[in-house]
């Protein structure tokens, strides 16, 4: 996928040291540390800060102008040894990214005399100065370790510090108010604010102007031509690709002219009711292309679900989707296809589904149809422009960050996958299958009210999420998840 709407990461490595032990300790540590990553991972998206090891506020402010000047996005601070906790937290303090703390392990049984640097003590007074000055920081769930481990840790560290990098330079751009019967997925804006998030809000007239203004466009046939080429056989609808095609260049000329200052953009479009018949398409394969492209689009001006499929996309440099929590599966179809197959109850699957908008490289097969539930209404003539096909088996993310009604953040995550069963049915849809689905359907979803709308990493991404809505401010019993079976959710009835 085209990663320009999201940021390339480069990580500063400061290592520093309490001036009552060794300084030579961190000093070969951190070139321990460089040589292991680098050896694992390359060279392309770290620094190691020559300048000084950091002991006092004075080497603190040296490191950070270099770590600045070499144009470093996120930070490590390194404790070699102990570390002096004032000058490393200051150092976290003022440095204007995600930074993350790490910390040496001892080496040898035969080299505890000067050959020890306690940073496993000195951890715990970093965590202490941090949260005295509010700040935030990530550490890994184990953060002590030889230089081979935390040069691993550093690179789990990567797709957390590039989501928090791109939601403070995310513009969304939406069009129209969700549609009639949708308060589902509305909600405050005020926590796009408070997450560094630019929101701009337009009329769905003013994409219906803008619309016409690329009638006759003399770039619309190669974009048809782009089209055919990837439906192929599943091109079913030739009659509405050049209207599809003036949609895309509209919503590609409004990002560009609208972006402003900010570096990455998101689209939550308006796709109904009244879209159809203005515009004579639904714009779900548009939609399906441009998040295939690295710009997530979501359907039914639905922005929390625009953001959190923004964040998929930047930690799994993938296209993502979204869909809704839509069905269960019927019992004949479980006993045929999945019982005894695969190692989940009828409850732990589902299936989840939207009109057209995943991006055919998610598709098992694809065709361009018109869509069924619009065209119950409407004349099926204003209904084509929907992609449809069977979501591509395999593991998934299923996850969603959400404001509640009051203005507090709250999300959930679960591992699952999709299943190479057939749905027999329409639109984007998949059969999904999650550990413990029905519980964590009545007690975290249905509990803490959230809306239909999921949003869909292709793979396992769990570990990395979690630690971005931390660090972006969820509280941590904010973060739903499927909990496995015999640990009990506190609204679970014990009884039952």
């Amino acid at each position: 996928m085209n990663k320009e709407n999201m940021p390339e990461i480069k990580i500063g490595v400061v290592a520093v040291s309490r001036d009552c032990f060794p300084e030579s300790l961190s000093v070969n540590r951190r070139k321990a540390l460089m040589d292991a990553y680098t050896k694992k991972y390359g060279k392309d998206h770290i620094y190691e800060c020559p300048i000084c090891i950091v002991e006092s506020e004075i080497h603190m402010v040296q490191a950070l102008e270099d770590v600045k000047a070499a144009g470093c996005d996120a930070l490590v601070v390194y404790l070699g040894n102990f570390g002096p906790e004032i000058a490393e937290t200051l150092l976290a303090k003022h440095f204007d990214g995600p930074k993350m703390f790490i910390a040496a392990a001892e080496e040898s049984g035969d080299s505890l005399l000067d050959g020890r640097g306690d940073a496993y003590c000195g951890m715990l007074n970093a965590s202490y100065n941090l949260k005295l000055r509010n700040i935030r920081a990530y550490i890994p769930e184990y953060p002590v370790g030889t230089a081979e481990e935390c040069a691993d840790m550093i690179h789990e560290f990567e797709p957390i510090a590039r989501a928090v990098v791109a939601l403070s330079n995310l513009k969304i751009i939406s069009f129209g108010p969700r549609p009639l019967n949708f308060l589902a997925c509305n909600a405050p804006i005020k926590q796009l604010y408070n997450l560094g998030v630019e929101i701009e809000e337009n009329s769905e007239l003013d994409l219906f102007e803008a619309f016409h203004k690329h009638d006759g466009d003399e770039r619309i046939p190669a974009v048809v031509a782009e089209m055919e080429a990837e439906l192929g056989a599943g091109n079913k609808k030739p009659e509405v690709l050049a209207k599809l095609a003036q949609y895309e260049l509209t919503l590609k000329d409004w990002v560009r002219d609208h972006k402003g200052y900010r570096k990455y953009v998101a689209i939550a479009g308006k796709c109904w009711p009244a879209f159809q018949t203005q515009f004579g398409f639904v714009p779900c394969y548009v939609n399906s292309r441009l998040t295939g492209q690295g710009i997530p689009v979501s359907c039914e001006v639905d922005i929390y679900g625009c953001l959190s499929e923004f964040i998929g996309t930047v930690v799994s440099e993938d296209a993502v989707t979204l869909l809704d929590i839509n069905n269960s599966v019927p019992a004949d179809m479980y006993e045929e296809e999945i019982e005894g197959k695969y190692p989940y109850t009828l409850k732990d699957t589902f299936m989840g589904f939207h009109c057209g908008n995943t991006t055919s490289g998610k598709l098992a097969f694809c065709e361009m149809r018109n869509q069924k539930i619009m065209a119950r209404s409407l004349p099926v003539e204003v209904t084509n422009g929907t992609l449809e096909g069977d979501i591509m088996p395999g593991d998934i993310t299923f996850f969603r960050l959400q404001s509640t009604a009051d203005c507090e953040l709250r999300a959930y995550i679960a591992h699952g996958e999709v299943l190479p069963v057939a749905t027999r049915s329409f639109g984007s849809i998949g059969v999904f299958a999650i550990p413990e689905m029905g519980r964590f359907y009545r007690h975290v979803l249905i509990e803490k009210n959230f809306p239909h709308h999921g949003a869909v990493a292709f793979g396992h991404y769990g570990k990395a999420l979690y630690e971005v809505f931390k660090y972006i401010g969820v509280p941590v019993e904010e973060i739903g998840y499927n909990q496995p079976a015999g640990v009990r959710y506190p609204t679970e009835n014990p009884f039952a």
